[in-house]
């Protein structure tokens, strides 16, 4: 089977973050499987995009920026879409990773004027809003997103915003996890994983809603025990840079937490498989796939309740499930880095919950079985 997916953008940055590491992982396993895979999206580095992104082929033209201070949505690229439908043609199935943005009509619309089977797949991104450009867009999207075969949700409340703003008519709506790979011959002994300076990570967009100067405050908290620690911070700045630059001054931290920018989405499962403990803060999170990630590398994790996967990380006991509070947060730090015997057990629970729960092999059988009937 010819299969096509399209994500809005990638670049050398990650800051698409869940989307494109979703596609990539299930185009990984489609081509395992034999299929002939392709990804499309726009390239916002300024360097010439890449033939190939972690593996796939990739169709990319570098983004123009047609509506300014817009973000990912204002983005398009003329090039891109008359590749695209040349690419649309010869697919036997499009799956478009969709959002409100100019990218993600042109994919819908080129593969409905190609009379495509199509899937849709919104993760969480096209949400309930008021705002005039929001309800702009949806007067595009609602009859292209109609047209899909089916569209894969990950949550109840994602089923319900995503009726809403289909006003009621919606393709079938086929619940389907995101689903990761486990890292081979990743690490789970903590008793020789942990050493004389562990690393916690974060690893996650700087945005406002994944709270990265709880980490930062958490930090200060874990240092004062742990005195070597060293707390390292990745991810493109979307608003919350200099308050995590602040939160460092401001607790004279300097040298102890460090910011190292944005990192390619291969450099980042190195940099998670080298950790010894993950830290995600966030609200409001549909389903963290740096937490899976992280699990699925052998790195324990400390997160919050407030996702979409916490209770089953909870009935697991495969991660430490917080308030979100700072002081949760780092007694969650604190309890993993104190106990190799702990750290090794969660371990080896956080992998066995993904491979229970999360698997690709389950998620990308799952997905030629509706391509099929598309």
């Amino acid at each position: 089977m010819k299969i096509l997916h399209c994500v809005t953008v990638a670049g050398p940055d990650g800051a698409f973050g869940g989307p494109l590491s979703v596609a990539t992982t299930q185009l990984t396993e489609l081509a395992a499987r034999g299929h002939s895979v392709l990804l499309s999206a726009l390239w916002s580095g300024n360097d010439p995009p890449p033939t190939r992104l972690d593996g796939i082929p990739l169709l990319a033209h570098r983004a123009r920026r047609l509506v300014p201070r817009s973000g990912f949505l204002g983005m398009a690229s003329l090039r891109q879409l008359r590749g695209m439908w040349r690419c649309v043609g010869a697919a036997d199935v499009v799956h478009v990773h969709a959002g409100r943005d100019l990218q993600t009509v042109g994919a819908l619309a080129i593969a409905a004027l190609r009379r495509k089977r199509m899937v849709v797949q919104t993760h969480g991104m096209v949400q309930v809003r008021t705002a005039l450009l929001a309800r702009i867009f949806d007067v595009a999207l609602r009859p292209l997103v109609r047209r899909a075969s089916v569209c894969l949700v990950l949550t109840e409340d994602e089923r319900r915003q995503l009726t809403e703003v289909l006003k009621g008519r919606t393709p079938p709506l086929v619940s389907l996890p995101n689903g990761v790979a486990l890292v081979p011959d990743a690490s789970v002994d903590a008793a020789d994983s942990v050493h004389d300076s562990p690393i916690v990570l974060y690893l996650a967009r700087l945005h406002p809603r994944k709270r990265p100067e709880i980490f930062v405050q958490a930090a200060s908290v874990v240092l004062r025990r742990f005195h070597e620690a060293r707390f390292e911070m990745y991810g493109p700045d979307e608003g919350s840079l200099r308050i995590v630059m602040d939160e460092i001054d401001r607790l004279a931290l300097g040298g102890r937490v460090r910011y190292n920018g944005p990192i390619t989405h291969e450099e980042a499962i190195e940099v998670t498989r080298r950790a010894d403990v993950y830290v995600l803060p966030s609200l409001r999170e549909p389903f963290p796939m740096s937490v899976l990630e992280a699990l699925a590398s052998g790195t324990p994790v400390v997160c919050t309740a407030d996702t979409g996967i916490s209770e089953v990380l909870r009935e697991h006991d495969a991660a430490v499930v917080t308030d979100g509070s700072v002081e949760q947060i780092a007694n969650g730090i604190e309890r993993l880095l104190d106990d190799p015997d702990a750290r090794q057990d969660m371990a080896a629970r956080g992998r066995t919950a993904v491979e229970e729960h999360y698997s690709i092999a389950a998620v990308v059988a799952e997905l030629e079985r509706l391509y099929s009937q598309a």
